[in-house]
């Protein structure tokens, strides 16, 4: 069973300690990749917080819990450096992971970016009957997602409602 894309709700955040910290110094936000998505998914929920454990994790949960959002998209803190938590975070969460999302999104990416695939940690799961998708915080790479997400989503749904 296949839902209409206009059909499925989605939030969208983006972590970063680079954006974070402009808003915090008052300084226009220039967080492409998150603007990106909220705009081309539609989603009604939007957040940018700073590369923490604690932040994305309560963020998370109050979204699922308050919230009639479908899936989660989360751009940004994929890569390798020690700041970098997201993949971590949501790995941890997922009670079922999509595997075939990441193998999909680096087939893609390395027709864009050839072996500098291996340094992202993009993934998608299934957590409390939502679905989050983690993906990297350039704008390239969210617009390699988007077609993925947009043509998907609606369908897992159907198999996990």
């Amino acid at each position: 069973m296949h839902e209409r894309i206009s059909d499925v709700r989605y939030a969208v955040i983006t972590v970063s300690d680079s954006r974070f910290n402009e808003i915090i110094s008052g300084h226009d936000i220039t967080d492409k990749s998150g603007e990106f998505l909220k705009d081309e998914l539609g989603a009604k929920i939007y957040h940018l917080i700073p590369d923490s454990k604690t932040m994305l994790e309560g963020l998370i949960e109050h979204i699922i819990e308050f919230t009639d959002v479908d899936s989660i998209v989360i751009t940004g803190g994929t890569g390798l450096s020690k700041r970098d938590i997201t993949a971590d975070v949501v790995k941890s969460m997922y009670e079922k992971e999509l595997d075939g999302f990441k193998i999909i999104f680096h087939n893609l990416s390395y027709g864009e970016v050839k072996y500098s695939t291996i340094l992202s940690r993009a993934s998608a799961g299934l957590y409390k009957g939502k679905i989050i998708y983690s993906l990297p915080g350039s704008i390239n790479a969210c617009k390699t997602a988007l077609d993925i997400i947009k043509t998907e989503t609606g369908h897992i749904i159907g198999h996990i409602k």
